[in-house]
C-alpha cells in the first residue's frame, strides 16, 4: 500500500475581504476528503481529493487532484462503492499525503493573496530579564 503519483488538477485562492482592511483572530479550517476512488488494474486506483482552507468570511483556497495508490485496489474500489468509506489504515495514508503535498502549496497561495498561512505560526514570546536584586545577607534554602 503506497502513493505511486499525486497530480494536482485545479487550485483556487479567493480573498473575500479587502487588502487594507485587518484581518484579526480569523479562524482557519482545513478540510481533505475523498471524492471518488476508481480501479485502473488490479494493483492501482486512481482517488480524487479536494483539500480546502476555509477562513470564514475572510477568504479560501481549494485544491483537486488526483492520487494514484498501489495496493489491493479492486477491493477499495469496491468498499467505497458500496459504503463510501475505506480502511482505517489506508484513508490515513491517503489523507496524509493529501495535506502533504496541499498545506506548503497553500501556504504560497495565502502569500499571494495575502492572507494568513492556513496553519497557526509559532508565538514568541520574548521577556525581560528581570535584575538581579543585590544580596546583603546569605541565601538560606
Amino acid at each position: 500500500m503506497t502513493i505511486k503519483s499525486v497530480n494536482l488538477t485545479s487550485i483556487e485562492g479567493r480573498r473575500f475581504s479587502k487588502l487594507n482592511e485587518k484581518i484579526r483572530n480569523v479562524r482557519i479550517d482545513n478540510n481533505s476528503s475523498v471524492t471518488l476512488i476508481s480501479e485502473i488494474n488490479d494493483s492501482e486506483a486512481s482517488i480524487d481529493f479536494r483539500y480546502t482552507a476555509n477562513y470564514g468570511g475572510v477568504g479560501m483556497i481549494k485544491i483537486e487532484g488526483t492520487i494514484i495508490f498501489e495496493g489491493n485496489a479492486s477491493a477499495l474500489a469496491q468498499q467505497w462503492g458500496s459504503s463510501s468509506n475505506m480502511p482505517n489504515e489506508i484513508a490515513g495514508e491517503i489523507h496524509t499525503a493529501i495535506m502533504r503535498i496541499c498545506v506548503p502549496e497553500a501556504v504560497l497561495i495565502s502569500r499571494d493573496i495575502k492572507l494568513p498561512p492556513p496553519f497557526p505560526l509559532p508565538q514568541i514570546n520574548v521577556q525581560k530579564k528581570n535584575k538581579r536584586e543585590a544580596s546583603s545577607g546569605m541565601e538560606v534554602a
